[in-house]
C-alpha cells in the first residue's frame, strides 16, 4: 500500500505504540479517538490496507505494542492481515467491526485478535484492552542460532542413485538429530526427490528463481512442501525450465535456508556447473556419489582431480550398490582409481530399492541394509555415534 499514515495524539511519556489500520475514514476516525483518550498512547493511522502480505514489514516500518484492524473493509485479507501480524505474539493485535456478527469476531480471534470491538465504540473497554496490552510480558527474544549446516550431493553420473541417497539421508538426519532439515532438489532439469519420497508438491525452486528479490523466510517457507517424517522439501520443476540457478541465487538461497533449517541437504544430480557456488563452499560437506563400474570411477576420478585434488577436507565418497562378491575390482585398485579411501559403502539390496520404488515410501522409514548404511552417515554427520545403542545388525557397514 502506499505510505499514508497519519501521527495522531502528541503525549508526554510516551509507552505505548499503536497502529491502526482502517481504510474506511468514519470507523477509523470513531477508533482513533478511543485510543487518543489514552494517555501514554502514540497512534500512527494507516489509511490502506497492503497490496499483499510481504509489503507489510516495510509499510510499517517499525514493531509496534498495538495493532489495531479494521475488519470490516475487505474481511478475508484483513484476517490474513491479522494472522500476519499475531505471529510469534510480537505484537497486541485487535480489530473493529460495525457488524456485531459473532462469526466475524471468532474468526478474527482464531486468527490471532486480543481484543474484537463493535461500533459504536465503549471508550472504557478501549482503555481496559489497553492496559491490558500494556500489562503483558514482553514475547522472549529468539534465541540466536548458528546458521544450518550444508551437505552436497553430487553424482560421477546419471542414475548411480544420488537422489535415493540424498532423499533418505535427509530423513534419517531429521529422525536421529530431531532438527529441522530441508531437502532441495537441484537435479535440473528431471529432479524426482519429491516422487522418491511420495509427495505432489505445490510449489517448487522454479518459482523461487522468478522472483529471486522476493526469496526471504516467509516467501521460502511457503515454496517448502512438508513430507510426513517432518522434512522440507524444495522440489525440483515437474516440468522444463528455461532459468537455471545461478551462483548469486545460490547463495541467497542458502543463506535463508540456513537461518531457518539446522540442516540443508542439497541434490544436485551430476551438476559440476555448480562447482564454484555456495554449495561446494569450504562449509559444505560433500557426498560423491559413484558406483564400482569402469564409466563411474573414471567420471569420479575426473572430477577429485579437477575439482577435490586440494580439498583434505569436508569430501566423503560414497560406493553405491556394492556388492563384494561381484566386482571386478578389489577395495586397493578402487583406492587407487578415486585417489584416496572411500568413506561410505551403501550395500546392493535389490529388493530393498525395489520395493521403494513401487511403494515411493523411502528406504529410510524401515528397516534394510541400505537404510541401516544411510542412517549411519546421518547420525556421523549430526555428530552422534555411527550406531545407535542397540543390538548391532549383521548388515552394519561401518566408516
Amino acid at each position: 500500500m502506499p505510505d499514508l499514515k497519519l501521527a495522531t495524539g502528541s503525549f508526554d511519556n510516551v509507552s505505548m505504540s499503536v497502529a491502526l489500520i482502517g481504510p474506511d475514514e468514519r470507523r477509523r476516525r470513531a477508533m482513533a479517538e478511543a485510543l487518543s483518550e489514552q494517555p501514554g498512547a502514540m497512534i500512527h493511522e494507516y489509511l490502506a490496507f497492503p497490496r499483499d502480505l510481504d509489503e507489510l514489514p516495510r509499510v510499517l516500518g517499525q514493531k509496534y505494542d498495538v495493532v489495531v484492524v479494521d475488519a470490516d473493509s475487505d474481511p478475508e485479507f484483513a484476517v490474513q492481515l491479522a494472522e500476519s501480524l499475531s505471529a510469534g505474539g510480537k505484537s497486541y493485535v485487535m480489530a473493529y467491526s460495525a457488524d456485531p456478527d459473532v462469526r466475524l469476531a471468532i474468526r478474527f480471534m482464531r486468527a490471532g485478535v486480543r481484543e474484537f470491538f463493535t461500533l459504536p465504540l465503549d471508550k472504557g473497554e478501549v482503555a481496559e484492552a489497553l492496559a491490558r496490552a500494556s500489562s503483558r510480558p514482553a514475547p522472549p527474544s529468539a534465541p540466536t542460532r548458528s546458521s544450518g549446516k550444508v551437505f552436497t550431493f553430487l553424482g560421477t553420473k546419471g542414475g548411480c542413485g544420488v537422489t535415493t541417497i540424498a532423499a533418505n539421508f535427509a530423513i534419517s538426519l531429521a529422525q536421529e538429530s530431531e532438527r529441522g532439515t530441508l531437502l532441495i532438489d537441484l537435479g535440473l532439469p528431471l529432479g524426482d526427490a519429491a516422487i522418491n519420497l511420495g509427495i505432489v508438491p505445490e510449489f517448487s525452486i522454479a518459482n523461487a528463481l522468478q522472483n529471486p528479490t522476493r526469496l526471504d523466510s516467509n516467501f521460502l517457507n511457503t515454496l517448502v512442501a512438508r513430507h510426513s517424517s517432518g522434512v522440507g522439501v524444495l522440489a525440483a520443476p515437474s516440468e522444463f525450465q528455461g532459468d537455471q540457478p545461478n551462483r548469486e541465487f545460490l547463495e541467497i538461497l542458502l543463506s535463508v535456508a540456513r537461518q531457518d533449517f539446522d540442516y540443508i541437504v542439497v541434490d544436485v544430480g551430476s551438476r559440476v556447473d555448480l562447482m564454484d557456488s555456495a554449495l561446494f563452499s569450504s562449509e559444505a560437506e560433500v557426498y560423491l556419489i559413484t558406483q564400482v563400474g569402469i564409466s563411474e570411477l573414471r567420471n569420479a576420478n575426473r572430477m577429485i582431480t579437477r575439482f577435490f585434488q586440494k580439498r583434505d577436507w569436508g569430501l566423503q565418497i560414497v560406493l553405491n550398490r556394492y556388492k563384494p562378491a561381484t566386482l571386478l575390482f578389489d577395495d586397493k585398485n578402487i583406492e587407487r582409481a578415486l585417489t584416496r579411501p572411500t568413506q561410505w559403502k551403501i550395500p546392493d539390496d535389490w529388493a530393498s530399492a525395489r520395493r521403494t520404488q513401487s511403494t515411493a515410501t523411502p528406504l529410510a522409514l524401515y528397516d534394510s541394509q541400505i537404510s541401516i548404511a544411510i542412517r549411519q552417515m546421518a547420525r556421523i554427520a549430526c555428530g552422534l555415534p555411527a550406531d545407535r545403542e542397540e543390538k548391532k545388525s549383521l548388515f552394519s557397514f561401518f566408516r
